[in-house]
């Protein structure tokens, strides 16, 4: 059973990572096919329902949410700030690159990476075109804060690692919420260093005039047709309201999310044609999420209730030292830095991640700093050549990703580091 366990795992990983078919479809197809040949078959279909319940309140959160902030950005929650950090940044290069930061963490809370992107890179790339700054500099702020709050419960990698392991999401976040602070500050550290830099390359002073000619990037115009600026203090009050919820835990997660879509829903569009417009408009994204977690479900119960897990991880662990069984979580945070940029999130955290959760299982260690530690290389993983928003980001800058990964790679192994170190200090890990 452990080696159809791998087969599988391995076959999942090579059809997804070659293109030869789409996550949600191998996440299917795959186990089902090796279900059959390991002689499961009526079976599979408690395995399958079991796994697709377990992973349902996910889905459902992940939904709204996505629907939820989408909406919001429509209504223009975020202008307000926009144009304050722009404005606050001036010509100052240390104020610009302080600000980039600010704008792409308050702007990364959706969970979707593309959107924060489009949203700082419209907001800050004239500023920086202006003057003279290098644009790559938009690129590497962007990937170092985002990165930090994704690890929101409705973030990808959190999501994901939950699904796969069947855990609570909040557990999972409130752990690296301390962790992921420190990151943050590391980012701010980082953007103050650029801007210092460009401030002497630049030659800035205070009076000087720092014009710059426009290097023929395009950048792309915001649709503000949705907006409701009337209403930014009723949106804020409601996201605040939401948030105070999550903390207290007055209700379970996915029922916070729908509630606070359905009043965002109707407080900023009222009418019923303006909803299902807004509701179309995004229903692309969380239909592909939702699918993605469903999928998920079935891959991860019949790779459980079949037992491969178990015979795949006992097999793992007869290879590994004694002596480092109880350090797998350490072990899985340093690993997930190369896993992560080689290999996608669905195949890492839904093929690898349960192997090494069961193997440390083994040990005593606690699934959940296996789930924490698997995150912890995500500063990394966005630098990948596997996910859309680094091809996103290098078109809207006018520049090669090769050239992006260059420009990002040490600093994010760093923030990888930081975010590590501050797991261990703070007992995520």
């Amino acid at each position: 059973m452990a080696w159809i366990g791998f087969g599988m795992v391995i076959t999942f990983m090579t059809l997804i990572m070659t293109k030869r078919l789409s996550a949600v479809v191998a996440l299917i197809l795959v186990p089902v096919i090796f279900g059959l040949f390991a002689g499961l078959g009526g079976d599979m279909g408690g395995m399958v329902m079991e796994g697709m319940r377990k992973v349902a309140p996910i889905a459902i959160m992940l939904v709204f949410a996505i629907l939820l902030f989408s909406i919001m950005y429509d209504a223009g929650l975020f202008e307000p700030l926009v144009k304050s950090i722009t404005r606050f940044a001036g010509h100052d290069p240390l104020r610009i690159a302080l600000a980039t930061a600010f704008l792409g963490a308050a702007t990364s809370f959706d969970g979707d990476g593309t959107s924060t992107v489009l949203i700082v890179v419209t907001a800050m790339l004239p500023v920086y075109l202006r003057i003279g700054m290098n644009p790559l500099i938009i690129a590497l702020l962007l990937l170092l804060t985002n990165t930090m709050i994704n690890i929101i419960p409705w973030g990808g990698p959190t999501a994901r690692v939950a699904s796969a392991l069947h855990l609570d999401v909040m557990d999972i976040f409130v752990g690296l919420i301390p962790a992921a602070l420190l990151g943050l500050v590391y980012a701010t550290g980082v953007a103050w260093w650029l801007g210092l830099r460009e401030r002497k390359r630049l030659g800035w002073e205070p009076d000087k005039d720092m014009l710059a000619t426009d290097n023929g990037a395009d950048v792309p115009e915001i649709d503000n047709r949705h907006q409701r600026p009337k209403l930014v203090w009723v949106n804020l009050f409601l996201m605040l309201g939401m948030a105070g919820a999550m903390g207290t835990g007055v209700a379970p997660l996915p029922v916070v999310m729908v509630v606070t879509f359905a009043l965002a829903l109707l407080i900023n569009y009222p009418r019923l044609a303006e909803q299902k417009a807004r509701i179309a408009a995004h229903a692309e994204n969380a239909v592909t999420v939702a699918t993605l977690i469903f999928s998920a479900g079935v891959f991860t119960g019949i790779l459980t209730g079949s037992g491969m897990v178990d015979a795949m991880s006992q097999a793992f662990v007869a290879i590994i030292p004694d002596a480092a069984g109880e350090y797998m979580a350490p072990i899985t945070a340093f690993a997930s830095l190369p896993f992560t940029f080689f290999v996608s999130n669905d195949a890492y955290f839904f093929g690898i991640v349960p192997i090494l959760a069961s193997a440390g299982a083994e040990y005593g260690v606690d699934p959940i700093h296996i789930a924490r530690a698997s995150m912890l290389g995500q500063p990394v993983h966005a630098l990948s050549p596997l996910i859309a928003p680094i091809y996103v980001i290098g078109g809207l800058l006018n520049k090669e990703v090769g050239e992006l990964q260059r420009f990002a790679l040490l600093p994010a192994i760093g923030a990888s580091l930081v975010f590590i170190a501050g797991a261990f200090l703070t007992g995520a890990i």
